[in-house]
């Protein structure tokens, strides 16, 4: 068990926060052409499947009517699509387009060959990757 008022686990946490939030910037960087609150936004669609723009908005933690706007925008681009809520007529459900699938697989490719890379030319091994993606993984999971 983890000592959390030990000082060298509260510096080490914060550390990972801030080279994760580092990491997570020059990965953007490297996506410019694609903001980032779309990148997320499709992210959402992927891993809730077809949502309501208010499950979308309480999932990013944003508002509605923000969300709206995003939602909005990807529709115009043809990344996202809105059909008819099969059991509320008021509501629509959004899920992601061929072509929306294809930006987040190409955008994703773009993010993994960059860290890739950085894992690569760092030294590090695949085992010590894994042990990383596994620990984030925990600190993320929502029980």
């Amino acid at each position: 068990m983890v000592d959390v008022s030990n000082q060298a686990v509260r510096q080490l946490s914060n550390d990972l926060v801030v080279l994760s939030a580092r990491l997570v910037r020059e990965v953007r960087r490297n996506t410019a052409d694609l903001p980032a609150a779309s990148t997320r936004l499709m992210s959402l669609v992927d891993e809730l499947g077809p949502s309501t723009v208010g499950a979308l908005a309480q999932a990013d933690r944003c508002s509605q009517p923000s969300m709206t706007g995003l939602v909005n925008g990807l529709v115009t681009k043809g990344w996202l699509q809105r059909e008819p809520h099969p059991d509320d007529a008021r509501s629509m459900l959004i899920s992601m387009t061929t072509e929306g699938r294809r930006t987040l697989d190409t955008v994703r490719g773009r993010n993994a060959a960059l860290v890739a890379e950085r894992i690569a030319t760092s030294g590090r091994s695949p085992e010590e990757l894994a042990t990383a993606v596994a620990v984030l993984n925990d600190l993320l999971r929502r029980d």
